[in-house]
């Protein structure tokens, strides 16, 4: 196994266990959102801050995502490694906003969750494109 960048989605090899990995993908990225959101309208002094905070937060949060993490392409693409110190980053905030809005154990479930997406969408099976045996046919 070795980490690789899954590029862009309409060029990945899609198989059950990297369909099943982007759903869940999917929803950890709207988790983050939901997490912010009501970390924020849970440590706001009144209604209005609180919303302020949350959709600031959370839009902050969507931004960054937008700008490095975009599965569709980000505008600011970055190499492997601080792309995945970034998600993990994002994810991590996310987590510990739910720590602090007293969801402990759905803080930990979504913590666990995120390493393994992470894990699956960055971890490739096989032997590197170089060392692949070449199809018949194939010419140089």
């Amino acid at each position: 196994m070795r980490i690789t960048k899954p590029g862009p989605v309409s060029a990945r090899k899609w198989t059950p266990v990297t369909i099943a990995n982007a759903a869940l993908a999917l929803a950890l990225e709207g988790g983050v959102l939901a997490a912010l959101f009501f970390w924020g309208l849970g440590i706001g002094t009144g209604t209005f801050t609180g919303v302020v905070i949350g959709v600031g937060s959370a839009t902050l949060a969507g931004v960054v995502w937008g700008l490095f993490l975009a599965a569709g392409g980000p505008r600011f693409p970055l190499p492997v490694g601080p792309e995945i110190t970034v998600k993990l980053a994002v994810f991590t905030v996310a987590a510990l906003a739910l720590f602090d809005s007293g969801h402990g154990t759905l803080g930990w479930i979504f913590a666990g969750l995120s390493l393994l997406s992470v894990a699956v969408e960055y971890t490739a099976v096989g032997p590197p494109p170089e060392l692949a045996p070449m199809s018949p046919g194939a010419s140089d």
